[in-house]
Order: structure tokens, then sequence, then C-alpha cells
């Protein structure tokens, strides 16, 4: 293994510990929603569906790889908690969040975590063959595709409520800006990987139909940046340019179109993904970090620096890297390991502090909580153990 390899994987394993010791509640069930700064457990703090199914994806993927059982055990105590307390029996879906102790707390059906669980619950089949699970993640998307698929304009709405009757709060929106990139990224990361293991045509005509949206409404075709929001005709709303999710989505849009194996798709994904990564590179201080986003409107540009945004970068570029070959993108790549280890890894308490300063000092908050999962760090340090391993 090269040295980024390889310390990529010891983190990997690192983080992975961290969540083996801290996040487990022994005594209601499942896991945590909320371990402060100490690594202290909050008690009462509600349970996101967000949060257990992106443990779910990080145990069940960590047992594909390393084989070893606890990395199961775990992914299957995440697995039936999903199941036991945030399924909707009743009216189909997941909940968005449940209290500490399981029962419904915000019932409503967001896209975006009904998106979550179809990834973590089809990793996990991936993992562990268990045939109950595939099955619920085929309800998942089947429900998803009757109330969520806009059958005259295309995409997926934003969100539902209970019981899949339209609201006026989407929770991550707001009316009308009833569909958005950030769900859509995560819908098609996980039709994706829904279909890697249940290779339906119904499925894959929506991964398809997906990817064409990104290529056709989602990215700026003239700066080949993703629009955020946009109404049920894909009028965009507000011009905000996330760099997180424009380098997250240069390498996930690619590996769907591995997926695929369209033929007639590939070639100008690819070249899309590459102009995507490019377009991200603005965003880059001098440090080697992207900045959070910028507002044209009132041209401010948010300097902090945040964790999931720092672990995308590093897969984004390196992934532009193996398209292209120009080794600027792999010393990006590179560079941003650098900033992680030297502004991110808290190497005393474990995991990842959330957010740096612009002035590079390191917040101290929570070590997980609503948001704050192993998802986009262990999944970026597999990333890079892979690609670099695989060169």
């Amino acid at each position: 293994m090269e040295p980024l390899a390889r310390e990529a994987l010891t983190e990997w394993k690192r983080i992975l510990a961290y969540w083996e010791k801290y996040a487990p509640d022994y005594e209601r069930g499942g896991f945590h929603g909320r371990v402060n700064y100490d690594n202290k457990p909050v008690v009462d703090a509600a349970r996101s569906v967000i949060l257990t199914s992106r443990i779910l994806w990080t145990f069940s993927s960590a047992y594909r790889y390393f084989h070893r059982r606890k990395y199961l055990v775990l992914a299957d105590r995440a697995y039936h908690y999903l199941y036991n307390h945030f399924r909707d029996v009743q009216n189909g879906g997941v909940y968005w969040s449940v209290t500490a102790t399981g029962a419904p707390l915000d019932t409503r059906k967001q896209l975006y975590a009904q998106a979550f669980a179809i990834y973590g619950i089809s990793e996990y089949y991936a993992a562990s063959k268990f045939q109950p699970a595939l099955d619920f993640a085929k309800e998942l998307f089947q429900v998803v595709d009757k109330h969520g698929y806009d059958e005259e304009f295309g995409g997926y709405f934003e969100s539902f409520g209970t019981k899949w009757e339209a609201v006026d709060d989407l929770i991550l929106s707001k009316m009308p800006w009833n569909k958005s990139q950030n769900t859509h990224l995560h819908l098609i990361e996980a039709f994706t990987n829904l279909y890697r293991v249940w290779p339906d045509v119904v499925l894959k005509q929506r991964v398809g139909h997906l990817l064409d949206m990104f290529l056709e409404k989602l990215i700026d075709s003239d700066t080949h940046r993703l629009r955020l929001f946009f109404d049920q005709r894909w009028s965009p709303q507000a011009q905000t340019i996330s760099y997180g999710h424009n380098i997250e989505a240069s390498w996930l849009l690619w590996e769907t179109a591995e997926v695929l194996h369209d033929p007639s798709r590939t070639e100008l994904v690819k070249q899309k993904c590459i102009k995507v990564a490019t377009a991200a590179c603005t965003g880059l201080g001098a440090d080697g970090a992207l900045h959070y986003e910028f507002d044209p409107a009132t041209n401010h540009l948010n300097q902090e620096r945040s964790w999931w945004v720092l672990a995308e970068q590093m897969v984004g570029f390196y992934n532009a890297y193996q398209l292209t070959k120009e080794t600027h993108y792999k010393e990006k790549a590179e560079k941003s390991w650098t900033f992680i280890k030297k502004y991110f890894i808290d190497s005393q308490r474990g995991e990842w502090y959330g957010s740096v300063t612009p002035e590079l000092t390191s917040i101290k908050g929570d070590k997980i909580n609503f948001w704050k999962c192993p998802y986009h760090n262990s999944r970026a340090c597999y990333e890079m153990v892979r690609r670099l391993s695989e060169k």
C-alpha cells in the first residue's frame, strides 16, 4: 500500500473502534442519539433515521471488507433497531426521528431519510444476505417511487406528511422549493446501491432517470455546478454554491454510471463529472480545504471547513485524478488528507471534529448527534484504501 492508503486504513479502524465503544446504548437498545465532546451520552437525545441508517451502512461495509464478526453484530443491531422503531407499518416508509426510548417522534416522510434507509439496508443485505432486509429495502423503494416520483416533470418530490400527504414544512427546504439536489443526490446513491443487490428493471429505469436529471436539470450547463433548489417544473430557486455537494456528486455520479454499464451514458457522465470536480476547485482555500458555501446574491463566502466536506473532497479529487490522470487532482486529494490529519482527527478523544473555523481552530462539538455520523469519514477512508490498492 501507498502511505496514504496505509494511513487511511488505520484511521478507518480508529473510526470503527470509536463507534463500537461509544455509540451503542445497551440499556435501551440501538445507538445513542447524541454523544458530546467528552464522549458522554446525552441519554434523552432524540434519534434520527439518518444517524441509524448511516451506522448501518458503516458497519455493514466494514464487515464486507474486514470479515470481522463484531462489525456484523453492530450492523445487525442497527438494522433491527431501524426495522422495529423507525418503520411505519401502517403507512409505509420510515420516520424522521424517534425518542430516546424508541417511540415515534417526527413521523413525516422525508425522501432524504428514505434514501439513507435504503442505502444502509441494501448494504446490510450485501453483507448479511438476510432476505428480510432486502424485502424491506424493496418495500421502501416501492413506497418512495409510488408517492415521490413526479410523473409529469420527472425527479422526486422533497417531503410528505405521515400518511404521504402534501405538507408545507419540508424540513430541508421550503415551499415552493419542493425538489432539491441534496435529496436527489442521496436518492441516486441509494438506488444505485440497491441495484447492485437487486437488478430490478423498474429500479434500473429510475437510476438512469435520476442520472439524466443530474445531467439535464441539476447541473448548470454553463458553470458545471449543482443547482440546489427547484420548484416542481425544475425552475432553479437560489444560487448558493455548495462546494461539498459538488465534489461529492462528482464521484457518486461516476459510480452510478459504472454500476449501470450503459455505454450511451458512460462517456457523457465521465466528462460531466470531471467538469463538476474542476468547478469545485474554485472553492479551495490556500490550505487545500474547501470552503463550505458561497452565496452570489449576498457575495458571502462561508469559510467554515466541515468534516464531511473534507472527507468527500479527498475522494472526489482522487476520482478526478483516476478519470483524467492529471496529477494536480491527486495532489489536491493528498492535501485534503493532510488537512484532515492536522485539523479534524481528534487523536485524544477519538473520531473527528465536526468543523474548523476560518481561523483554523477545531470546534469541540458533539462527536455523535442527529447528523454527525460515521458515514462520510469511514467511507472516505474505505474509498482511498480501495482506490489506491487497486491502481
